[in-house]
């Protein structure tokens, strides 16, 4: 009994020590919590910022709101409709296989898709590939766009902002796939045409990596914007010196170059496509493996039947 009466103080004092130890860090993970959010909210002020008129937000277009290369979808829709041959599509099946699997730009690839673009359009009437291009829109390119991507263009259209496309893909293609999201507009590359009639060749170059930079910066002198307070969007590290002109970047499944950059400069990131492998490589979520595999398959048999 005596053990026992020297115990019981015991416990009950180391009772109301653990009572208050108890209290006194709950009241400092609250203040801490209290004090994290405070300087969260300090960090992450809200964007886009509602009725900012000098602000604006550029979107590159392949893999960033749209899975795959909108030049390589516009191909697809061409063949369809007799503009070229078989032999034709199973390079830009390749390219494009090519693309997905490795969620970058192959310069080498652009350029001959380019190439061979400008080839099957020259001699056609720009109204009409610009009429072909909506139904090309709706067979293979709607069902492609990035919700998440789709709803940050969304969220600086609903703050009152202007939304444009930056992409090396053709202007007529770009600004179809603009006016059917909604967006203001869009820069692309330029075909040249003479009376309405593709020439085969380009005004300039592609408006690609250090020519997209420009696009955005002249058009921002132009319509009064301060790049400060503008938001640029892109898969690729090709589009760095775009990113790097505006006061809010943002990385949207990128790629591995441009993930290292974006975590360097402390850039915000965000990557769509579900899965690991899918984030390693760049895989569409929508398209789940099977289906890429079953997609790259297809394209090499059709590269193998074209040797």
């Amino acid at each position: 009994m005596a053990a026992l009466g020297w115990l019981t103080p015991r416990r009950r004092s180391a009772t109301a020590r653990s009572v208050l130890a108890g209290e006194a860090s709950a009241e400092a993970a609250r203040k801490s919590s209290q004090e994290a959010t405070e300087v969260s909210e300090a960090a992450e002020p809200e964007f886009p910022v509602l009725g900012d008129e000098k602000a604006a937000a550029f979107f590159d277009l392949d893999n960033t709101v749209m899975q795959g290369a909108a030049l390589f979808h516009f191909g697809r829709g061409l063949y369809k409709r007799k503009f070229f041959e078989t032999r034709d599509l199973a390079k830009f099946a390749w390219q494009q296989a090519w693309f997905r699997l490795a969620g970058v730009e192959d310069p080498e690839h652009m350029q001959e898709a380019r190439d061979s673009a400008l080839s099957i359009v020259q001699g056609h009437r720009v109204a009409e590939l610009q009429s072909i291009g909506e139904e090309i829109y709706d067979e293979y390119m709607a069902e492609r766009i990035w919700p998440g991507t789709r709803a940050l263009a969304q969220a600086h259209l609903d703050a009152g902002q202007k939304v444009w496309l930056v992409t090396a893909a053709p202007v007529e293609i770009a600004t179809v796939i603009a006016r059917r999201l909604g967006l203001t507009g869009a820069l692309g590359t330029v075909a040249e045409s003479v009376d309405g009639v593709y020439t085969g060749k380009l005004v300039g170059e592609p408006l690609h990596g250090p020519a997209k930079a420009e696009a955005v910066r002249a058009l921002a002198a132009a319509e009064g914007l301060d790049l400060s307070r503008c938001a640029a969007y892109s898969d690729s590290h090709n589009d760095i010196p775009m990113l790097s002109l505006v006061g809010h970047p943002y990385a949207i499944n990128p790629d591995t170059k441009l993930r290292k950059h974006a975590r360097k400069l402390d850039w915000r990131l965000r990557d769509y496509r579900t899965g690991r492998k899918a984030a390693k490589v760049g895989i569409p979520a929508a398209a789940g493996v099977g289906a890429v595999a079953g997609g790259t398959a297809a394209a090499i048999a059709l590269h193998r039947r074209r040797r």
